[in-house]
């Protein structure tokens, strides 16, 4: 098993809290189990009416000082807290290098951070790098597991654009991947989830995905999360409804403004691939079709790429 980084890198955790006192404990506990010792919790309170806020004060008191700094959060829902957990840390000294997220109810595996780090230092350090993982799922009680969904395709900005792979409580990124972050998120607005948008951003930009396809944490799939797996014939189910009620067509709309804001950063061909889907439903029908076939876009499956294919038919992106 890997131990910690021996040159002692910092790691600071970004975790978005809300009402998550059952399960929170686990998480905690799973950091201080972390074989990368050099960590730091940046937690963000959004209005808990439960214990959370104790809990973590608690936890807090325990460690050394400034382990643990707890914030409150903007009571906007989970994407903007975790931008605003991004935003608290612009102007931060010592300036965050890397950095981890986290959702408040997972448990990590006790690697995870140290697999992280020696993935994303055999990367070229000048380049933007977002490591992601496989997750195993279980249930509430964590008496059950099953991993996720592999991800056989090659992870770039042509599939960003139409399917998020980069499980946010599973991300880390490298310090060229946390300035380019933390430059971008001042310009931008309102996102569909956070880690979809550091999918697209990092991609965009010409960065480097690592997805790992060993798990790297347990995920408790509930009612409460905000987005879930997508691995049953339920859920793909309920995503084929979710892009028959124009779902799609809004998160689309969403990452390409938020996209546009950060525009500067981008690559140029993915400027243009960006411009190009952007225009896509405004199309007739074979210059649509013809269009998509030349951008090139896909999914991680071929009943995902075929989904795609139907959804720009019927004009639903």
């Amino acid at each position: 098993m890997l131990q910690h980084d021996p040159n002692g890198e910092t790691v600071d955790i970004l975790m978005a809290v809300y009402n998550g006192a059952e399960s929170l404990p686990d998480q905690l506990g799973s950091f201080a189990e972390q074989t990368h010792h050099h960590w730091r919790l940046l937690a963000s309170d959004d209005g808990s009416t439960d214990a959370s806020r104790q809990i973590l004060d608690t936890f807090g008191r325990a460690l050394p000082h400034g382990k643990v700094k707890v914030i409150d959060g903007p009571q906007k829902g989970a994407s903007e807290n975790f931008l605003g957990l991004l935003r608290h840390i612009i102007d931060q000294r010592p300036a965050p290098r890397w950095i981890a997220f986290s959702d408040q109810d997972d448990v990590w595996l006790s690697d995870k951070t140290a697999r992280a780090l020696a993935a994303l230092k055999r990367c070229d350090p000048e380049k933007p790098a977002l490591y992601c993982s496989r997750t195993w799922v279980t249930c509430q009680s964590l008496s059950s597991r099953r991993i996720s969904a592999p991800r056989p395709r090659s992870p770039n900005f042509r599939n960003a654009l139409v399917q998020n792979i980069a499980a946010g409580n599973t991300i880390v990124l490298n310090p060229a991947a946390v300035s380019l972050v933390l430059e971008s998120v001042k310009h931008v607005g309102s996102v569909v989830v956070h880690d979809w948008w550091l999918y697209q951003l990092i991609t965009g930009a010409g960065g480097n995905i690592i997805h790992d396809d060993a798990p790297s944490l347990l995920y408790r799939q509930h009612d409460a999360n905000q987005i879930g797996v997508n691995d049953t014939a339920f859920a793909r189910l309920r995503r084929f409804f979710q892009l028959l009620r124009g779902d799609f067509r809004r998160w689309n709309q969403i990452n390409i403004a938020a996209l546009r804001s950060c525009n500067a950063v981008l690559r140029p061909d993915h400027r243009a691939v960006l411009e190009s889907f952007a225009k896509l439903s405004s199309l007739p029908l074979m210059e649509r079709l013809v269009l998509l076939r030349h951008l090139r876009l896909y999914r991680q499956t071929t009943g995902g790429t075929l989904t795609l294919w139907i959804a720009v038919l019927f004009r639903l992106v």
